[in-house]
């Protein structure tokens, strides 16, 4: 199967980034190089691009997809947390751009044995990085109640997300939940059926908390953005693509914190807590696809894309 990952917010997302042709960019998901392949267009012999992905698939699609520009590359299977470590092994100390695109990729959404989607019975797995020994069914087996509830809860905004996690608890008591089915059963089961024939699938909270659980996704970006903002050249810009409230809530605010991290009480007079801005929000209200780009490529839909410039 062809890794297919249709970019999203493509031009908006490099257009943000004001390349410049000799400068240092980093791809933080690197996927299957869509977005990577638009940056090098536009660089010079002397730019380069690093790009990071934990996941071997895509790492094997980007090295295919952007072998003409090979010499201009630097391919790394890494987390985009370990940003810093990733770029001080390549000697390299500040970067012109960084940019990330959260979504899960449509390869990953379509391979059923990777077992992200619930549209196909394949095993309970969904690592992006299938060097993890942890896999989902060890989150839905081993998990208390009330951490499954709460996971569901935050990460799925699910208001099912007590019924659900009890239901999970009771049918592993019969037997391990190892497919991707038998979760879907159980979900569908812990949902009245007049709200499941209204909404769209039933499981799609669950495994989008699951999957952000076992990969901890919010945790790795709210950590990381403070250090690629750190990482940037003056004017380098850091530009995000999230896809869905969570996310975006940790991006607004890391950025927003960056811009204005004075902590000094609003009626003192100067500031005296010392804390400096690290640059602006270029992005006000976020970036959004157009109607022909929701229409093209439907996972789009809930994409937003936001900008902060280094001082």
């Amino acid at each position: 199967m062809i890794f297919e990952h249709k970019s999203v917010l493509l031009h908006e997302t490099v257009d943000s980034l004001n390349i410049r042709p000799d400068g240092i960019y980093v791809d933080g998901t690197l996927g299957g190089g869509g977005h990577a392949y638009e940056v090098l267009k536009r660089l010079g012999p002397n730019g380069r691009l690093i790009g990071i992905d934990q996941d071997a698939d895509a790492i094997k699609a980007a090295t295919e997809r952007l072998e003409p520009m090979k010499e201009r590359v630097t391919i790394v299977r890494n987390n985009y947390r370990n940003i810093q470590e990733v770029l001080e092994s390549l000697g390299i100390s500040k970067v012109d751009g960084i940019y990330l695109d959260l979504g899960v990729s449509s390869y990953q959404l379509d391979t059923a044995e990777r077992g992200f989607t619930y549209r196909e019975n394949a095993p309970l797995d969904m690592r992006m990085d299938q060097r993890n020994e942890k896999t989902a069914a060890d989150i839905v087996n081993e998990y208390g109640e009330m951490d499954l509830y709460r996971i569901i809860r935050d990460y799925g905004e699910d208001r099912f997300a007590k019924n659900i996690a009890k239901h999970i608890v009771r049918e592993r008591e019969k037997c391990r939940i190892e497919t991707t089915d038998q979760l879907v059963e159980i979900i569908k089961a812990a949902i009245p059926a007049k709200i499941r024939a209204e909404g769209g699938h039933p499981a799609k909270r669950t495994f989008q908390a699951i999957r952000i659980e076992l990969n901890k996704e919010l945790e790795v970006l709210n950590d990381s953005i403070d250090t690629m903002i750190g990482l940037l050249n003056p004017k380098g810009r850091l530009s995000i693509i999230t896809f869905h409230s969570l996310e975006d809530r940790i991006v607004k605010t890391r950025f927003r914190t960056n811009e204005n991290p004075c902590i000094c009480p609003p009626d003192f007079p100067v500031c005296v807590c010392g804390r400096k801005s690290m640059g602006k929000v270029i992005t006000r209200k976020p970036i959004l696809p157009d109607e022909t780009e929701i229409e093209e490529n439907k996972r789009s839909k809930s994409s937003k894309l936001r900008v902060f410039e280094r001082a």
